[in-house]
């Protein structure tokens, strides 16, 4: 979705009437926009004893736990979350809205889509009028609207520990000193490990000191010599840990409950430096590496790494020559629209593999961090397990990266497990900007009308209550510019091929239309249709299928999304 700011409310107008048309026949499923509930009537009967307490007596503790690029292949590798999915709720139908960290995190953090929160990539672009990262978060009124300002409110204190936002970082003054970057509303505790800390070790992070005010900490890149345990202790993921469990021990026993965010860098890439003698862009701990000669070592966790095949990343060196998007005309008409997958492709099967064990390997010290970090907090304490986008690796022939709408780069793991949590997979349809108003709801905590997610929390006791059945996402192209950090340097591919797209997903299939032409001003649209009934999107069935009811379906939904307001965003996901 491109940013022409000036024409989003006629965009917001055209998708209201859209929206009614379509409603006409879209089923009883259907629940008026702004609702957070289904007609009772079609919920199966269960247990009113199960309902969860979100009463201002009985409020709990919530720890969101944050993984970066986390993909699903990787789950089964990591024992306590493994354990924590068959202890809890496992949401299996859970995507984010935009498959790029700062534009996700964004939309996480206020519940809103990128058309609202204006966070539209990873860099600002342009000055003047940012399009992305830090710059655009806060310029858009985005601090004001963050769900731990909420959760305040309502009696929490909060923390934050690790990755922010993209571009949130450290200047320099006039004498070449580093100044803190500015302090944010709706944190009580404030641990951000800046960018530096993509690289594992070496890097600075936050703190307040006593006048509220940001203050930094250097965390040195330890010698060469050191030991392991020495090596450790200041990787980026156990100094994260450690954050995490001096807030968790610090206020476990007040009187007010409290929300902690933990935000890990892993398993994200690296950038440009790496630690002497690691010559790798998923750095893992030193204790988790594979001894040098031994590509097929290292600790893998419940997988031995010598077992992860390139045969675990679903759709992994599909041909995309039937992937081509499809041009619609009129009257129905179909023509072929020109390839938007035209790059070369690099990565190769020994590259790739390496690659996945390594992030198997990176994975294990968060996997460590979460068993720590649930025996600290207690079996009254939400614990909510995501990530904030996928990531492809050689599936779709894309090389590595993410950004694009397929399930590779958008589904992500959401595991839940605390009070009154009923053991479980759900099938709901769940995104992330749903889970700003689903803390806010088990907060007993109003959720603002400028929320366009929807909470789930009474599905975490009810596992078979209905909700939503579509999720939603887009995505902006934008020339990279210096500090993005998600070029996919060593994987071999770039984010920068992928066009801007709206997209919708269903249990059926999915839709995405993408506008191939790269300036803001023009569109050039075109579309890809893929049918689940096989694990990835094989191939374009646009052509044949777009005139079947379940296509025709998502385009009304497609149609509508475009500049939805919250309501009607809230609507279409029913």
């Amino acid at each position: 979705m491109k940013p022409k700011w000036s024409a989003l409310l006629g965009a917001a107008l055209l998708a209201v009437v859209a929206l009614v048309a379509g409603l006409l026949v879209l089923g009883p499923k259907t629940i008026a926009a702004g609702s957070a509930a289904a007609d009772p009537s079609a919920a199966p009967v269960e247990d009113p004893a199960a309902e969860l307490a979100a009463t201002t007596d009985e409020r709990r503790n919530m720890v969101l736990i944050l993984m970066d690029d986390f993909s699903l292949e990787l789950l089964r590798t990591m024992p306590e979350a493994t354990k924590m999915a068959a202890e809890g709720a496992t949401y299996q139908n859970s995507f984010v809205i935009d498959s790029l960290c700062c534009p996700s995190r964004a939309a996480l953090l206020t519940g809103q889509t990128p058309h609202h929160t204006k966070v539209l990539t990873n860099t600002q672009n342009d000055p003047e009028h940012p399009v992305g990262g830090w710059s655009a978060f806060q310029r858009y009124g985005n601090l004001e609207k963050q769900f731990s300002i909420g959760l305040q409110k309502a009696g929490y204190t909060t923390g934050f520990v690790g990755k922010y936002i993209n571009a949130y970082e450290a200047t320099l003054d006039a004498d070449g000193k580093r100044v803190p970057p500015p302090k944010v509303p709706g944190w009580d505790t404030w641990n951000a490990l800046l960018g530096g800390a993509y690289g594992g070790w070496g890097y600075q992070s936050t703190y307040l000191d006593s006048d509220g005010n940001v203050q930094l900490h250097n965390h040195p890149q330890p010698a060469r010599n050191a030991s392991v345990q020495e090596k450790d202790a200041a990787y980026a993921t156990n100094v994260t840990r450690d954050y995490a469990l001096d807030f968790i021990n610090a206020h476990r026993d007040d009187e007010d409950p409290y929300f902690l965010e933990i935000a890990a860098y892993g398993p994200h890439s690296r950038l440009g430096h790496h630690y002497p003698g690691l010559d790798t862009w998923f750095p893992p701990a030193v204790a988790d590496q594979a001894p040098a000669g031994d590509p097929s070592g290292g600790n893998c966790g419940r997988v031995a790494c010598a077992d992860l095949t390139l045969k675990d990343l679903v759709g992994y060196g599909d041909d995309r020559s039937d992937n081509v998007p499809t041009y619609l005309g009129r009257g129905g008409r179909t023509s072929q629209a020109p390839a938007w997958r035209t790059n070369k492709v690099s990565l190769s099967d020994e590259t790739a593999l390496s690659q996945y064990r390594d992030r198997a390997r990176m994975v294990q010290s968060i996997d460590r961090m979460i068993a720590q970090v649930r025996e600290a907090a207690g079996e009254d304490t939400y614990i909510v397990l995501t990530s904030d986008n996928g990531f492809h690796l050689g599936q779709h022939q894309l090389n590595g990266g993410k950004g694009a709408p397929y399930d590779s780069d958008t589904r992500v793991p959401l595991v839940v497990v605390g009070p009154d949590v009923v053991p479980g997979k759900r099938s709901q349809f769940v995104n992330n900007i749903d889970l700003a108003p689903t803390f806010l709801d088990l907060a007993g905590a109003p959720t603002p009308a400028y929320v366009s997610g929807t909470s789930f929390a009474e599905t975490l006791s009810r596992p078979r209550l209905p909700g939503g059945r579509y999720a939603f996402f887009e995505h902006t192209y934008a020339k990279s510019h210096p500090g993005e950090v998600d070029l996919d340097s060593g994987s071999g591919g770039t984010i920068d091929i992928i066009p801007s797209y709206i997209a919708v997903r269903g249990s059926q299939g999915l839709l995405v239309r993408f506008d191939l032409d790269k300036s803001w001003k023009g569109t050039d649209y075109a579309y890809e249709l893929y049918r689940y009934d096989r694990p990835w999107e094989d191939r374009n069935v646009f052509a044949e299928d777009h005139a079947k009811p379940y296509a025709r379906d998502l385009m009304r939904r497609l149609d509508a999304y475009e500049g939805c307001t919250p309501a009607v965003c809230r609507a279409l996901t029913r």
